[in-house]
């Protein structure tokens, strides 16, 4: 493990993936910039664990981010760490896992760092559609870090402590945190739409676990190789009495009775 191995970014995965099963690529990876009085800093990793492992057997990739390293923000090796398990991730047709705790742009490394957003956004568009792309947010997730939570399939958010915005929300003509907080789990839960889930750390990941058993690993995968133990014959009694709750409804008709309800907050107002 890097260098980072005792922060809450390596014991997130750790958590997250099986026991024992986590690889890390590019531990040794450290800022490159010397601006700015840049090789005075430590940057062990570059503020970004990656890697992979595997959930319930299934292979996954993986990157979380360090908030202790230059507050988790975004220079030009912490990009390339991202895309490389992008790359890798594509490669083997494997979903891919951002744990995101992120101050957002690291000013210091300039348009280095403005170049490193733009190629996680290519790598981002190039997997969509092809692997699954799941983000979840446990501190900041602010700027440019912002959009690639928009641009993954599900966004998971620690509903205390997660902020994801692209501006602040003083930012907003009128407004202020404690009269709107537009960066909460709540606003992006029943507001914005854009947070699938919320809860805390250790429920996010596990529904992080959930979610990654029943999705296939990439767009050929028709997971035929799965048995299912329902019985396809069974009788789905009462479902008359799910008017109003077709939650109710699709968990009773559903394999073993599993469903998992995505945007469950959201309630647009047209």
């Amino acid at each position: 493990m890097s260098n980072s191995a005792q922060t809450s970014a390596s014991s997130r995965i750790a958590s997250l993936l099986d026991e024992n099963s986590f690889v890390e690529v590019g531990a040794y990876v450290t800022a490159r910039s010397t601006d700015f009085n840049m090789t005075e800093q430590e940057t062990p990793a570059d503020g970004v664990v990656t890697g992979y492992g595997t959930i319930g057997g299934c292979l996954v990739y993986v990157y979380s981010q360090d908030a202790s390293v230059l507050g988790g923000s975004m220079g030009e090796m912490h990009a390339k760490k991202i895309c490389n398990i992008y790359s890798m991730a594509m490669k083997m047709g494997a979903p891919v896992i951002g744990l995101v705790d992120c101050a957002g742009l690291r000013l210091q490394e300039a348009t280095d760092a403005l170049d490193g957003f733009g190629k996680l956004y290519l790598s981002q568009t190039m997997a969509s559609g092809v692997i699954p792309q799941i983000m979840a947010i446990f501190g900041t997730c602010g700027g440019g870090m912002a959009v690639s939570a928009g641009i993954a399939d599900f966004t998971f958010m620690e509903e205390k402590s997660g902020k994801l915005f692209v501006n602040s929300p003083n930012a907003i003509d009128g407004n202020y945190k404690e009269k709107c907080d537009t960066s909460s789990a709540a606003f992006q839960m029943k507001e914005s739409g854009l947070a699938d889930f919320a809860g805390d750390e250790a429920a996010v990941l596990a529904q992080i676990r959930s979610l990654v058993s029943i999705l296939p690993a990439n767009n050929e995968d028709d997971m035929s190789f799965s048995e299912c133990q329902d019985d396809l014959n069974r009788m789905c009694e009462n479902l008359e009495s799910c008017t109003g709750d077709t939650g109710l409804a699709l968990t009773l008709i559903s394999d073993n009775n599993f469903f998992m309800e995505i945007k469950k907050a959201y309630e647009p107002p047209w």
